[in-house]
């Protein structure tokens, strides 16, 4: 599923337009992005919850040369399934 299937799928599901559909969506993510960014999490009860980790720096290899090279520290995303999400993944 896109994000147009997704508004499409909303919209029907809220009985609202695709475009009142989208605004809440884009700003349901927005604002997701902007909290995992600053460093909070953000928890749905029974969906799952967003929240940053942090990837230490260290030393890979290129695999066209075999050299070795530092890779980067980074910030990742992690996402953990609440139960109400992982049950009904398991059911279908």
């Amino acid at each position: 599923m896109n994000k147009e299937e997704l508004v499409d799928a909303v919209a029907s599901e809220a009985g609202t337009s695709k475009s009142a559909a989208e605004e809440a969506i884009n700003a349901v993510l927005n604002t997701i992005s902007k909290e995992v960014a600053a460093g909070n999490a953000v928890q749905l009860v029974g969906f799952g919850t967003f929240g940053r980790g942090e990837r230490v720096a260290r030393t890979g290899r290129n695999p066209a040369t075999g050299e070795a090279m530092e890779i980067a520290a980074a910030k990742t995303v992690k996402f953990s399934a609440g139960k109400a999400f992982k049950d009904a993944v398991n059911q279908a």
